[in-house]
């Protein structure tokens, strides 16, 4: 491979976005280059540390089974997956984001979610049923509609699959070359790229450019610069190599910023987790079982209703609560009649326990005596009802402030535990403008020619929350509609 050699299509990053991207080029026919800021050994950006969930709509278990050729009948008939239709993840992503969402991308990836499922598996991606957001009740396993399946060895094992079918198809890989900024010919179109290689700048030219290589997560200045507060301290939970470059030189060739730049994805993690994010932990750092108990900080004061809504619904957005609370810590706290419903990753860390609130508040270093009345403030505000792990049971408290809507039973049943958590940041979601065909626009809101992005670097999709799995399915959806609207215009550019 030579500097001077003419791709069709340039792919920027080597995630789930860039490669399905590169996947959907080269099946147009056109010649695919890689490129990828990490080493070999690091390679897969956010995606390798993500627990690999996809939120699809279905219109009932038939087809998911489609999706787990390998699980026998009876499994199957154990499973309640309910169903998911376009409209019902429609109004989640609109709820969620405040009605912020643009219409016409959600629209996008909902109507493309299934099929995407589908492509993703002819491709050699294997699903397995997730590990996160279900309950058992009954002897049947209840799947919160929309996060039923994951990656077959989560963000590990997709992004090995994908790099296994880009390596099929031929699709040329570069290792430890950052992108540096796009080139352009006199009519303003995308002609190459400017890269940085382990001992020079040199130019690739190409017939059109997809950026696929993520947000500014890992920058701390862009965090402080966009995200403000106390952004600039968080913890990372994904890759170190998503610093932004890509994005801020979209920027400054015109291209239009859009989206919420001051929201992220930023969930609870383990206290004592790495600064970045490390490969042999990938997300087992992530302490998501909060709606069982209450999260108290270091006052011994809660702060935030933990039974809000199922976790996958307010996860993404309950690290910038804890963030916000004195020294960037939070406790969760469960007793007996819960701690059997935390999720396995809470075996990675570990807990405090107590056989009182008095010992635990002691050996949490909290306030004499202010833990204690939390709790009892709490016990007394909870009201009866039937506790349901499986959905919203209502089972909330009366004149409490904050309340907790949902799955509040009191914290009687010692010994107590305590798990410390902080904020971790996923990715951003500031970003650039696309059209329904992957296309970036400049800041007069016209198609950039032969430019097109994918993923976390793209805006308009998620405001200050996100649905568990829709960041993998955007990345999916909109890395082959861009992968293949930038083969059929270097292809078409260049008289094919």
């Amino acid at each position: 491979m030579t500097a001077g050699e003419l791709w069709e299509v340039i792919v920027v990053g080597a995630g789930n976005a860039a490669l399905t991207a590169a996947l959907a080029a080269r099946q147009e026919g056109a010649r695919v280059l890689v490129m990828e800021k990490a080493p070999k050994e690091l390679r897969g950006g956010n995606t390798r540390f993500s627990g690999g969930l996809f939120r699809f709509a279905y219109r009932g278990l038939e087809d998911v089974a489609h999706l787990l050729p390998h699980m026998e009948e009876k499994q199957l008939q154990a499973l309640d997956v309910g169903t998911y239709t376009e409209e019902h993840y429609y109004h989640d992503i609109m709820r969620i984001t405040h009605e912020e969402a643009d219409p016409r991308l959600a629209r996008v990836v909902i109507s493309e979610s299934l099929a995407t499922m589908e492509w993703l598996t002819a491709c050699g991606v294997e699903w397995e049923l997730t590990s996160l957001f279900n309950a058992t009740v009954g002897g049947r396993k209840i799947f919160s509609p929309g996060s039923v399946l994951q990656a077959k060895g989560k963000g590990i094992g997709l992004s090995d699959r994908l790099f296994r079918a880009a390596e099929g198809h031929d699709i040329s890989i570069m290792y430890d070359t950052k992108f540096v900024k796009p080139l352009v010919d006199s009519r303003g179109a995308i002609s190459g790229a400017l890269v940085r290689g382990s001992d020079q700048v040199y130019e690739v030219s190409c017939g059109a450019l997809v950026l696929a290589c993520g947000g500014f997560e890992a920058n701390s200045e862009l965090r402080a610069r966009y995200l403000g507060g106390d952004w600039d301290r968080a913890k990372v939970r994904g890759t170190k190599y998503n610093t932004g470059e890509g994005l801020m030189a979209a920027l400054e060739m015109g291209a239009k910023p859009s989206g919420h730049w001051r929201g992220c994805h930023g969930t609870p993690i383990d206290a004592s987790a790495p600064a970045v994010g490390d490969l042999k932990l990938t997300d087992l750092t992530n302490r998501l079982s909060y709606p069982y108990g209450i999260m108290v900080n270091r006052l011994g004061r809660r702060f935030v209703d933990e039974g809000e809504a199922l976790a996958q619904y307010t996860y993404a957005k309950m690290g910038a609560s804890i963030l916000a609370q004195p020294g960037s810590v939070a406790y969760q706290i469960f007793d007996q009649k819960t701690v059997t419903l935390l999720e396995k990753r809470y075996q990675t860390g570990t807990p405090v326990v107590a056989d009182s609130l008095e010992e635990l508040a002691l050996r949490l270093g909290l306030g004499q005596g202010t833990l204690s009345k939390t709790v009892q403030e709490f016990n007394a505000a909870v009201q009866d009802g039937a506790f349901n792990p499986a959905v919203e049971d209502g089972k909330g408290t009366r004149d409490l402030e904050p309340p907790k809507a949902n799955w509040a039973q009191r914290l009687d049943s010692p010994p107590y535990v305590a798990y410390a958590v902080t904020g971790g940041i996923t990715f951003t979601f500031g970003g650039l403008e696309i059209d329904t065909q992957g296309q970036v626009l400049d800041t007069e809101d016209r198609p950039i020619p032969g430019l097109y992005a994918s993923g976390e670097l793209t805006g308009k999709f998620f405001y200050h929350n996100y649905p568990g799995g829709a960041g993998l399915m955007r990345g999916a959806v909109f890395g082959r509609i861009a992968g293949t609207s930038a083969a059929h215009y270097a292809r078409l550019a260049q008289g094919r």
